[in-house]
């Protein structure tokens, strides 16, 4: 029953972070490509900021609820991409690139935001920093100003970690993810559809990394570096 409960409280604030981060990654490039020109994710009903039509199933629900039940996990998770038609940008080969960086650059305005809120919490509040986290059976907050941030700072810390991860793993440079997008904008033909004929291998190729993460920790490292600089105020020394 413990158990239950403990993922009950820490889904309530961090699925709202979550799907902030996925939907508003999805529609940072469904926006860009408008700008530059492609109709397809208006007229698909995919401009938006509702998470109804950008949910997965799997990438927005069960592998979020999953991660939630390993301790200490990080929850994480995608939304379904936005459909994006080359040929109605502008320039293809530059603005490409523009909407492939624009879901990572969403994600780390995100945690800058995210991190100015929990500055301002801890300005309000500085007794949360000292007392972080909440020990289990300690005495709830009276008060109406420590009964709000809380939680919300707890959505604050949430956002930063699930954004920064987000920001992390799209920035690699291997397709589908976003950086190799860039990369295959920037490169000369040749290199660029030899980058391509990598996609269907780009899963296994991440999880590989991912594997070799914890024996030489480059991607974990740099998670840790975004965190440190933005998250500042809840890390040791």
């Amino acid at each position: 029953m413990e158990s239950i409960a403990s993922f009950i409280h820490t889904l309530s604030y961090m699925l709202v972070p979550l799907v902030a981060a996925v939907v508003l990654h999805e529609y940072a490039h469904g926006w860009v490509a408008h700008f530059f020109g492609d109709q397809t994710a208006k007229s698909q009903g995919r401009l938006t900021i509702n998470p109804l039509p950008h949910i997965d199933v799997w990438g927005s629900i069960l592998v979020p609820l999953m991660l939630s039940l390993i301790p200490g996990g990080v929850i994480f998770g995608w939304a379904k991409p936005v459909p994006i038609n080359p040929s109605q940008l502008h320039n293809p080969r530059r603005d490409m690139a523009l909407v492939a960086i624009a879901g990572p650059l969403m994600n780390l305005c995100l945690a800058i935001v995210s991190g100015l809120f929990l500055m301002l919490f801890v300005y309000l509040d500085p007794t949360i920093q000292a007392n972080w986290p909440p020990q289990p059976g300690a005495e709830p907050r009276e008060d109406l100003l420590g009964m709000l941030l809380v939680p919300l700072t707890a959505m604050a810390l949430s956002s930063i970690i699930i954004n920064i991860v987000l920001l992390s793993f799209n920035l690699l440079p291997f397709p589908p993810l976003d950086g190799s997008r860039v990369l295959r904008s920037l490169l000369p033909t040749k290199p660029a559809m030899a980058l391509n004929r990598l996609e269907p291998y780009g899963m296994l190729i991440i999880f590989g990394l991912l594997m070799l993460d914890s024996r030489i920790p480059i991607i974990s490292s740099f998670i840790f570096f975004m965190f440190r600089l933005i998250g500042q105020p809840f890390l040791p020394a």
